[in-house]
């Protein structure tokens, strides 16, 4: 055991997360985020919702704090689906790192394009749609 680090964040994604250096992207997808297809690494935390799994791993990850550094899927043109989860998100990330710029918002094919080059994709059992999320790792200082 540690202290001050959120259970949530297993051992496994404590690893990743170390190994991920400046500029490196991590994915935080929903439910029905394919991140077995995308992720060249692949953590499950299927028990968790995003919120509580962005609230944890913002207090130990750096976002980048020269270039954009969080992403969110664009939702459909015509879709009508409700996403009041990133309000949420906005919340959550907006206390817990000061270089949080706002999101991006990136048209559904090429988040899943950028997801393959992501260094690691954490799947959850998120069921709010539109919920992924990618953050940009910045530094210490």
């Amino acid at each position: 055991m540690l202290k001050n680090i959120p259970s949530i964040l297993s051992p496994e994604l404590l690893k990743v997360l170390m190994e991920m250096g400046h500029g490196d992207e991590i994915v935080i997808g929903d439910g029905n985020f394919p991140a077995a297809n995308y992720g060249q690494r692949l953590v499950r935390l299927d028990g968790h919702g995003v919120p509580e799994i962005l609230t944890a791993l913002l207090q130990v990850f750096p976002l980048d704090r020269f270039e954009a550094n969080a992403f969110l899927m664009e939702k459909t043109p015509g879709d009508e689906t409700k996403t009041p989860i990133w309000e949420t998100y906005r919340e959550i990330a907006s206390k817990g790192d000061v270089h949080f710029k706002g999101f991006d918002f990136v048209e559904r094919f090429a988040f899943y394009e950028r997801a393959k080059h992501a260094y690691a994709v954490i799947a959850t059992g998120e069921s709010a749609l539109y919920a992924n999320i990618i953050l940009k790792k910045g530094v210490i200082e």
